[in-house]
């Protein structure tokens, strides 16, 4: 399949010290360019994402300074895994272990004039502690080598000065290994908000707006029938406000019998009148198992058959959908006009197909659209709290928010893991979301 036009880069204008969405920031300066990695989904840090890196920070560096205004790239690992780029730089990673269930900070050169400006531990003195790390101090390069670490300094990411330079690293088992050195020059940075960022990019925004309403008119301009599909999460409340702006205010929502309470009061609050229902879930899942990853039955069942249903005698029917190219590998290829198979007289057409995530939280907060308040709470998508598609650090947010729900989806799965014969530890480990194991997981 060949990629879409995305966009691979991010360009921050230094002077703002703000990301932009285009190359100029409204101040006339033009963004440095910050290279992106794939699938090239750019978002902001929100509450729950900030608490867990001032939380890293706090352990490792005793303090919890952190910037303003931080981008996040997801990317592709075990599990969560994003790189952090604050103050125009890559500042780190933040990465998720589903077996330990804990997150893990790794530094970026890009973050030390930041942290040293306020770290009361976790940096290491060069100049003072001598012996293998002599050779550091004499020039040499250290990039990527290992060293004693000083007596009880804990595992994690360190920093280390000497001399007019800087390095960061990881302690691990006894070691220190450097990730990345170089001469350190202390800097201060402006530290605006998230609405300097909104109107450094003010006219991109309004273009966006533009654009997306008038893709909207044209393909469903001379339809009877044209419907927002709404689930609850950012990109349909935006696609949802476009097509407002467009005139079509009809929309619908497919109640699956397993959202989180906090999207179902969120629908109800925007006063949906379309709330369409899916057959009892638990009565669907004793007959089909539970929803694996590669086999996602519950899609066809619970989302695609109350549509199906609901549009018939309509004749054919627009749904304007917030699918983008962005959120997975599976969608890069998304096309603007789509012919639903589920339902040919379903066409689907996608106005934000080419939006990054951050287009789309800084629209929202542009046109002061309600959000789901599942992504501050640490959720990057919002649907079932129990889709096997979920990453584990997701679930361990449902375990947190609620555990009544999680406890319920547990029990079962032990119970049909017993009567399949699966062991019980490789269940709640998550076997469950796949009805063939990858090779990865199958040692092969």
């Amino acid at each position: 399949m060949r990629e879409p036009a995305v966009r691979k880069t991010l360009y921050w204008c230094e002077k703002c010290n703000v990301p932009l969405l285009g190359r100029r920031c409204a101040c006339g300066a033009e963004g440095k360019a910050i290279p992106l990695l794939r699938p090239y989904d750019a978002r902001p840090a929100l509450a729950a994402d900030r608490g867990i890196i001032t939380g890293l920070l706090r352990q490792h560096f005793g303090t919890e300074s952190l910037p303003s205004v931080v981008i996040l790239n997801k990317t592709s690992g075990r599990d969560r895994n994003d790189l952090i780029i604050a103050n125009g730089d890559r500042f780190g990673w933040l990465s998720f272990d589903p077996s330990s269930g804990k997150y893990s900070l790794e530094l970026e050169f890009g973050a030390v004039p930041w942290l040293l400006a306020s770290a009361t531990r976790g940096v290491i003195d060069l100049t003072s502690v001598g012996g293998a790390y002599r050779d550091v101090t004499q020039g040499k390069r250290i990039g990527g080598k290992k060293y004693p670490a000083p007596v009880d300094l804990p595992e994690g990411p360190v920093l280390m000065t000497w001399e007019g330079h800087a390095a960061v690293g990881t302690c691990r088992a006894g070691s220190v290994k450097v990730r990345e050195a170089g001469r350190y020059i202390p800097a201060t940075y402006p530290d605006p908000g998230w609405d300097r960022v909104i109107s450094s990019s003010i006219s991109t925004l309004k273009n966006l707006e533009r654009s997306a309403i008038r893709f909207i008119r044209h393909h469903a301009g001379r339809a009877s029938c044209v419907a927002v599909s709404f689930s609850g999460g950012k990109d349909s409340t935006v696609t949802m406000e476009l097509a407002r702006r467009a005139g079509y205010g009809n929309a619908f929502f497919v109640d699956t019998g397993m959202e989180f309470p906090e999207t179902l009061g969120f629908v109800r609050s925007l006063g949906i009148e379309n709330i369409l229902h899916a057959k009892d879930f638990w009565r669907e899942i004793e007959k089909n198992g539970p929803p694996h990853k590669d086999d996602r039955w519950c899609c066809e069942r619970q989302k695609l058959a109350p549509v199906k249903e609901w549009l018939k005698g309509k004749g054919e029917c627009i749904t304007v959908q917030g699918n983008r190219w962005y959120e997975s590998f599976a969608r890069s290829g998304l096309p603007p006009v789509a012919r639903n198979p589920y339902y040919p007289l379903q066409v689907n057409i996608s106005p934000i197909r080419n939006w990054r995530a951050l287009e789309v939280f800084l629209y929202t907060w542009w046109r002061k659209i309600p959000q789901n308040p599942l992504y501050e709470l640490g959720f990057e998508r919002v649907g079932c709290w129990m889709c096997p598609a979920m990453l584990g650090s997701e679930w361990e947010r449902v375990r947190v928010i609620h555990p009544d729900l999680y406890e319920t989806w547990m029990e079962f799965l032990v119970e049909w893991g017993r009567r399949k014969g699966m062991d019980k530890e490789a269940v709640l480990a998550g076997a469950w979301r796949w009805k063939r194991a990858p090779p990865k997981m199958r040692g092969g």
